[in-house]
């Protein structure tokens, strides 16, 4: 790709394999999207992106319990799609 990217190892529908790489990223990704683009992607843009983007609503303040929702109304209805990954986020640091 022409642009910076970050991959990060995170099978579908399960989690990433390396949760502190994965929340350094979230953070950064944060942090760069204050004045630039930044794009999350998954093969289905469901589970895995679900779970990146309430990960990131939980850096931007919203509580933990609620991210899961938030991306749902916001974004998708179908967004974070396993009970692991809603607990990921409910953990999420």
């Amino acid at each position: 790709m022409a642009w910076e990217y970050r991959w990060l190892r995170w099978p579908d529908f399960w989690l990433p394999s390396d949760r502190v790489a994965t929340a350094a990223a979230l953070r950064e990704a944060w942090a760069r999207a204050e004045d630039g683009r930044v794009e999350v992607a998954c093969g289905g843009g469901k589970g895995r992106t679900g779970t990146a983007l309430a990960c990131l609503a939980v850096i931007d303040g919203v509580p933990n319990d609620q991210a899961v929702a938030y991306v749902r109304q916001h974004y998708s209805a179908q967004a974070v799609e396993t009970p692991w990954q809603r607990r990921y986020v409910a953990r999420f640091p």
